[in-house]
């Protein structure tokens, strides 16, 4: 008899729970994993701990204005000069003008003209006087004349078609330049060559002065030009 004892074997039973044990653990470790596979409990630890974004302000449509462009009643046009023209007053207030009351001025577009160009004429007035007044304007109140010495080469009456009247207020010191000039054909006019054949004025440096008037208001001095 050997002095080493001998090892005792175990049942069945504690064999088959041993095995059951193991395989509870093994269920349990897989399951854990699959768990953690399909769960992925850290995307949401994450998630939670990043920054948010900063809410943004809500975008207002910026209006574009609009410019309603009303022209005042009393408005005068503006020349290509610069210069105020008046405005027609349908019902004028103020009392008419004086001769006193306005200055009359000749204008030309060049004081020499080359050959081939013509003279455009105009006028300039000006309320010299401290108060409001109205004044017709129209075609029927303007007189052009051109002369050269004491030969008058030209009138802006003689052969003029359908005049018209047009009162305006002049406000006191307004100045204002008639906005359409008039052109001279550089002949001599007559009511009688309205339309036919002119003479031709001469030139070579030839000298020629405009004179104008409005409403009968002449003016003071008259604007010489030269013809080539």
């Amino acid at each position: 008899m050997s002095g080493t004892p001998s090892r005792r074997r175990h049942s069945p039973a504690v064999y088959r729970r041993r095995r059951l044990a193991v395989l509870l653990v093994v269920v349990i470790v897989v399951g854990g994993l699959v768990w953690l596979f399909l769960a992925q409990p850290w995307r949401s630890t994450a998630a939670a701990n990043a920054p948010k974004p900063a809410a943004s302000a809500p975008t207002t449509p910026s209006a574009s204005p609009t410019t309603t462009e009303t022209a005042p009643a009393d408005t005068a046009e503006t020349p290509a000069d610069g210069a105020d023209t008046p405005s027609p007053e349908l019902t004028p207030t103020a009392d008419e003008c004086l001769p006193g009351d306005v200055a009359v001025e000749a204008v030309t577009d060049q004081q020499t003209y080359a050959s081939g160009q013509n003279p455009q004429l105009s006028l300039r007035l000006t309320n010299t006087s401290d108060a409001d007044c109205t004044l017709n304007v129209g075609t029927s109140a303007q007189a052009f004349t051109i002369s050269s010495g004491s030969d008058v080469w030209w009138r802006s009456t003689d052969c003029q078609t359908e005049p018209s009247d047009m009162i305006v207020l002049l406000t006191a010191g307004q100045q204002v330049t008639s906005s359409a000039p008039l052109t001279w054909d550089r002949t001599r006019s007559s009511v009688d060559t309205c339309g036919g054949d002119r003479p031709t004025a001469p030139a070579g440096g030839a000298t020629y002065h405009l004179a104008v008037s409005i409403a009968g208001i002449p003016s003071v001095t008259t604007a010489p030009f030269l013809l080539y």
